[in-house]
């Protein structure tokens, strides 16, 4: 959920009010659009969701499995393979979200990352870049964590950080370390059959597109990027996309002209929704 704007980390503390204007929809009633499934790295099908799928987002507070949407996107250490379960019985497709760019000292497996591959810290409590040169140290840790998304039952994967080229990390990252690094993700994510999303790094979008099942994006509108979003919708992948600080008159119609899955969210994305 990390973007150029840096939220302060008292924000992330907030409580959640209101409910969710949750628009109806399941996998069930959104018909093919919701799983295409497709041949993966090997005998398993994979989940590939196509544009204009509604979707909850919601990485803190207690989760609410009640939004009828057919795509929840929720943290993956931080919830059970019962709520999985729980998420696919009442008919939902579930992504799980990891920060595969940035080390958070929160995590259970913080103590595995050596010092070397931390850098600098990115705007949020807790959290350090990481060197994506080093896929020799964090290949494996990847893997761990992408296996930990299969055996819990998701179906999908959301690797936050993408970009770590773009920022300053503390480490010469370039693009093409980024381009190497974000398909070693996708292959680890493939491997285990399951889908696997692009998190913004629109610049890179016209390499990756082909590499990735579905776009996760914040705030293309707000910074007037939300076309180069494009080339995901013409191949047929969805586009799970939020913006967080634009009233929905002033977005929702592009992004309805666009075939994004668009909705409002704050900051925290905790329950509170407002889809387009």
């Amino acid at each position: 959920m990390k973007n150029r704007l840096l939220v302060p980390v008292l924000a992330l503390l907030l409580l959640v009010g209101g409910g969710c204007a949750g628009a109806p929809g399941t996998a069930e009633t959104t018909g093919t659009a919701a799983d295409d499934g497709g041949a993966s790295g090997g005998a398993e099908e994979r989940w590939r969701p196509r544009p204009g799928l509604d979707w909850q987002w919601q990485l803190s507070g207690t989760l609410d499995p009640t939004v009828e949407v057919p795509v929840y996107d929720i943290d993956g250490f931080d919830h059970p393979a019962s709520a999985v379960a729980d998420l696919h019985d009442r008919g939902r497709k579930v992504i799980c979200y990891l920060s595969t760019g940035a080390w958070e000292d929160f995590r259970p497996d913080a103590a595995k990352f050596p010092k070397s591959v931390l850098g600098k810290g990115n705007g949020w409590d807790g959290e350090r870049w990481l060197d994506i040169r080093r896929t020799d140290v964090l290949g494996p840790l990847m893997a761990e964590r992408i296996d930990m998304c299969k055996e819990k039952g998701f179906d999908a994967v959301e690797p936050d950080n993408m970009d770590g080229y773009r920022n300053p990390t503390g480490f010469p990252l370039t693009a093409a370390d980024q381009l190497r690094y974000n398909r070693l993700v996708a292959r680890l994510a493939h491997e285990r059959g399951l889908s696997v999303g692009l998190k913004n790094d629109l610049p890179q979008i016209p390499e990756l597109v082909g590499d990735f099942d579905f776009a996760v994006n914040e705030q293309c509108a707000q910074y007037e990027e939300c076309a180069e979003l494009t080339p995901f919708v013409e191949a047929g992948k969805a586009v799970f996309h939020v913006e967080y600080e634009l009233p929905t008159r002033e977005f929702c119609p592009e992004a309805k002209r666009l075939k994004l899955s668009a909705m409002l969210k704050k900051y925290e994305l905790g329950v509170w929704r407002r889809a387009c």
